[in-house]
């Protein structure tokens, strides 16, 4: 059935740059600006660099086997019981980091937009919306990526614009004062939350997508994309609030929108990016609970995934509220444990996979050829 689904290479494009962005354009500006303070830019075009490398060993796997996922290619090249085991595992990463992103969900609202209302509540009414779009399908998700974007694109042209009078150059400077040491572990924590998740379209990508080729190249169109908006968004970071506040806040770019004031009477527009953020985390964490979903169902053997929906939906709902105790735990678990769990699935997993696949064609003898 997932197979018969076709989107554009378009709107995969689209899909990649919404979840590329997803939680990283409210988090990591904090987390790399504490770290290498005003030269956090350079750390951020850097994992751009080191991000297009990840596409160009995911999309190599991927062009080997154009009409598999990820977990039917973990069977083939890994054999039944240790693919099933790898796939399970893949399935475990995809569903646990969805529900950590249910958790900053409601962390995020409870604490910033709407204070008297339950996290729990708010974990349950978002879970719902996912359980719908995994229900209506990835052409329909697809196309609602493209409206949403759209959407996305005119909010962050307002910020920006709306911003750039507040912006002090002197804030930036001195240029290259940081160590490298400092700067390439910035990029590896920018790396490991913008790029190494990408592995999880490998169920999407390039099965489900009617042009093979075009969406090789939209998949590193997706990530220039997505990176040069991130960029955009921790300079501003830096111009507008300088170094220490930018360190200080838990998200700094939410209190970027709130420094917006244009002749005394358009300001206090915050909201705008809370709506940008929820647009891309819902994508993002659509697709980590698709992946899980479908790759559950794929290992089980199961024909239809939509069943699967609504238990696991609940169950992530319930993990959202138990998994983490505090926004402290989580942070620390994003530049901890996450980055071990990104890296073995988004980078060792394909690199494994890919190695294997290129013994395995060494090691065929040639075809005979009659006289």
């Amino acid at each position: 059935m997932v197979k018969n689904v076709k989107i554009s290479s378009r709107q995969f494009s689209i899909l990649v740059i919404l979840f590329s962005i997803g939680t990283t354009i409210l988090t990591i500006p904090a987390a790399i600006i504490g770290t290498t303070q005003q030269d956090a830019w350079i750390s951020a075009i850097l994992g751009i660099g080191l991000g297009l490398l990840l596409v160009a060993l995911i999309t190599t796997l991927a062009s080997r086997y154009p009409n598999m996922t990820l977990v039917e290619i973990n069977e083939k090249l890994l054999g039944r019981w240790l693919g099933k085991t790898v796939s399970l595992a893949f399935v475990f990463f995809s569903f646990i980091s969805a529900a950590g992103l249910l958790f900053q969900v409601g962390t995020f609202l409870t604490t910033q937009i709407i204070p008297e209302t339950p996290i729990e509540v708010i974990n349950f009414i978002f879970t719902c919306v996912v359980i719908m779009g995994i229900r209506l399908g990835l052409e329909t998700l697809a196309r609602s990526a493209e409206l949403f974007f759209a959407v996305f694109i005119i909010l962050f042209t307002i910020l920006v614009v709306s911003i750039a009078p507040q912006i002090d150059f002197q804030n930036i400077q001195p240029v290259f004062e940081v160590r490298m040491k400092p700067i390439i572990w910035s990029s590896l924590i920018f790396v490991s939350i913008f790029c190494l998740p990408s592995v999880v379209l490998l169920m999407v990508f390039p099965v489900s997508v009617n042009q093979p080729k075009q969406a090789k190249q939209a998949f590193y169109s997706g990530i220039i994309i997505g990176g040069l908006l991130l960029t955009i968004i921790i300079v501003l970071c830096i111009l507008v609030l300088g170094v220490d506040a930018s360190s200080r806040h838990m998200y700094p770019s939410y209190v970027l929108a709130r420094k917006i004031n244009v002749g005394d009477f358009f300001q206090r527009i915050e909201a705008l990016m809370a709506i940008m953020w929820i647009i891309t985390i819902y994508f993002k964490m659509i697709f980590y609970f698709y992946a899980a979903i479908i790759g559950l169902a794929q290992t089980l053997n199961v024909k239809d995934y939509r069943p699967l929906a609504l238990p696991l939906g609940m169950i992530m709902v319930v993990m959202s509220l138990t998994l983490h105790p505090d926004s402290l735990d989580y942070n620390q678990y994003n530049r901890g444990v996450f980055m071990v769990h990104a890296s073995t699935y988004g980078l060792f997993l394909p690199l494994l996979l890919l190695g294997i696949s290129l013994l395995r064609k060494k090691r065929k003898p040639p075809k005979s050829i009659s006289t």
